[in-house]
């Protein structure tokens, strides 16, 4: 097989993967989207003018805010070939620098972004499962009172099997989704045919007229169309996974067209059969036809949900290795791909939210209103910090950057008003989780700003201590001892302990920083520094990416390359473990000094975190107050 045909290879596996885990989430928008447009609570008639538009006004939509400003434009904005709202953040701040008095506002708004984006985990596996056992009441309304607790078992099975990872089925999602997309495009051409007139929708001008002529029934109703948006940032969130090629091609060669096609088929339906619009999706092709399209739908929500499930893991390490959350426990699923994770807490964390939301709303037309606002809310959050990206890291000029994204934060902004409306009626829900997020995330980075300041007020300088220390050395035993040691701090309190207590050095010291760094990962070879202190001390700095995982003592191994050779059954790991005092009348609210002592205490240790044998680690206490 030549080059050029492995290439071709390659690409077609990886689009094919990209058809199955980027885009199940917007595939399985047909669902519920034209059902929610003309749901009795919009005042939206089923008329042909009205159903023409509002084809035209989802086509338009998929055109320009998939197609131009997620495909074509915030594709561009990976970090080191990594996408996503954690991904853009971290190139955000870059781009401004850490001093900039822009830095905090671009973290805040990537912390809101992050807190969205888990409130459309939620949603989303949420109402796809629901609306597509829903399909089972138009085969026969005595299902009803069985549409819950049939989605509950589905998502409960779902989050049963994330502890096993998507390896052994992820290589069926592509083909599943495609099965998925073939259908959507074939239902679409059947209808159309039937009904050429529909074709009219691809005129913008019927989307304009359909907005003029129903004024703020149009503006509410807009908070359905955006339904069929959702799932946008999963493709740039997965771009990492996939590459912005076959992303891009997955977009242009099937699922754009199997959308379009489909909606439009739909439309040609209802000028057809005006009454089918209580559930379009389940009526394009009869009766005979809804139980296949249930199990069908059902398995690609499934699929979806899956998409969903795993960024949410993917997103969290990634604000844990960014420091915006506490370490968690993060288990490895599959020993080929690095990407696969399972994190338990953020699982059944999601899984009581799903539930809550599939009991509390109880039908995917209730869960509409609080999906709406989580797609079009993080939309704007994207749009915003990739104009810092735009203009302070590409260095584009400021009347182009304002060009390129003022244009789409129109629209944002638009459909962000659209589904606030809703806030009340569902709305509240996403922007809750998004909340409580944005506190915890706040909450840890402030709390361990406190813990720093602390620890700089005692301050002792690493070298003068060192050079007091020799001037009457303690006896030294054989071995090596690893210190853990921030970044710009000073003598580790582990140390000051070791030495109070068993007043003994060992043969070799080692001071290790862990620094993250604002990038998705670094070579194995660029990973490590050794500086030598004197009197067989080092300081060991090992740098990470925000999707590498910390194996200290592995990565360590590359100190031999530097003259630091060391036997790992004669190296032992201090590690102090603090104990966080709040103080009241400082530092923060007493409120979040509980909550931030509280989620230090029950943060994954850090002797598991960062892979050290756990015969090999002496943690010794200091408190420390806020």
């Amino acid at each position: 097989m030549t080059k050029e045909a492995s290439t071709k290879n390659g690409v077609a596996a990886l689009t094919l993967g990209a058809i199955g885990v980027v885009y199940g989430d917007i595939g399985t928008s047909p669902l519920y989207t034209m059902k929610e447009v003309f749901a009795p609570a919009h005042g939206i008639a089923v008329t042909p003018a009205n159903v023409t538009g509002v084809v035209s006004l989802i086509l338009w939509c998929l055109i320009i805010i998939i197609s131009l400003k997620y495909v074509t434009l915030v594709l561009r904005a990976d970090n080191g070939g990594e996408g996503g709202i954690m991904a853009l953040t971290a190139l955000a701040l870059k781009s401004v620098s850490k001093h900039s008095h822009l830095y905090y506002p671009v973290m805040l708004l990537g912390m809101v972004g992050a807190g969205l984006f888990f409130g459309d985990g939620v949603i989303t596996p949420a109402i796809t499962v629901l609306s597509s056992i829903e399909g089972l009441e138009v085969a026969t309304p005595a299902v009803k009172p069985y549409v819950v607790p049939i989605t509950l078992v589905v998502l409960t099975v779902l989050y049963l099997a994330q502890r096993r990872g998507t390896g052994g089925i992820g290589k069926w999602f592509g083909p599943i989704v495609l099965v998925w997309f073939s259908a959507l495009a074939a239902m679409g051409l059947v209808n159309i045919l039937q009904n050429t007139q529909i074709l009219a929708a691809l005129n913008p001008i019927h989307a304009v007229r359909f907005l003029l002529a129903n004024g703020w029934f149009a503006f509410v109703a807009l908070g359905a169309v955006v339904l069929a948006l959702t799932g946008a940032e999963a493709l740039y969130a997965d771009m990492g996974h996939f590459g912005r090629k076959p992303v891009r091609l997955a977009w242009f060669s099937v699922v754009f067209p199997a959308l379009a096609l489909n909606y439009l088929g739909q439309g040609a339906m209802l000028l057809t059969n005006p009454a089918a619009a209580a559930n379009p999706f389940f009526n394009q092709l009869g009766a005979w036809s809804v139980y296949p399209l249930v199990a069908l739908s059902t398995v690609a929500a499934v699929v979806a949900s899956q998409a969903t499930i795993s960024g949410a893991f993917s997103v969290a390490q990634q604000a844990i290795s960014l420091g915006f959350l506490p370490r968690m426990k993060i288990v490895q699923t599959s020993s080929q791909e690095k990407g696969q994770i399972y994190i338990p807490l953020i699982n059944w964390l999601q899984f009581g939210a799903v539930v809550f939301a599939v009991v509390a709303f109880g039908s995917s037309t209730n869960l509409a209103s609080a999906y709406g606002i989580a797609a079009t809310a993080t939309m704007l959050t994207t749009t915003l910090l990739t104009f810092f990206v735009v203009y302070y890291g590409w260095g584009y000029p400021l009347l182009a950057t304002i060009g390129a994204t003022g244009f789409f934060l129109v629209f944002d902004v638009t459909l962000f008003a659209s589904t606030s409306l809703k806030i009340v009626s569902g709305g509240w829900f996403t922007l809750a989780i998004s909340l409580v997020l944005v506190t915890l995330m706040l909450t840890w980075r402030k709390g361990k700003q406190l813990v720093f300041q602390n620890l700089q007020a005692h301050l002792i300088p690493l070298q003068e201590f060192l050079t007091s220390l020799f001037n009457g050395p303690p006896h030294r035993v054989p071995g090596t001892a690893v210190f853990f040691r921030a970044e710009g701090d000073g003598v580790p309190h582990a140390m000051l302990h070791n030495l109070t207590h068993n007043k003994v050095l060992h043969e070799r010291v080692i001071f290790l920083t862990v620094q993250p760094l604002g990038i998705p990962t670094v070579p194995v070879g660029e990973r490590i520094r050794v500086e030598p202190l004197g009197h067989e001390c080092y300081q060991v700095t090992l740098s990470y990416g925000f999707i590498d995982e910390r194996n200290v003592p592995d990565d360590m191994q590359s100190c031999a390359a530097h003259g630091l050779a060391f036997e790992p059954m004669e190296t032992s790991y201090f590690i102090a473990r603090q104990t966080i005092i709040s103080t009241p009348g400082s530092g923060m609210a007493t409120w979040r000094e509980g909550l931030y002592a509280s989620m230090a205490r029950n943060a994954r240790d850090a002797a598991d975190y960062f892979k050290l044998p756990s015969n090999r680690v002496i943690e010794l206490g200091t408190q420390v107050e806020i």
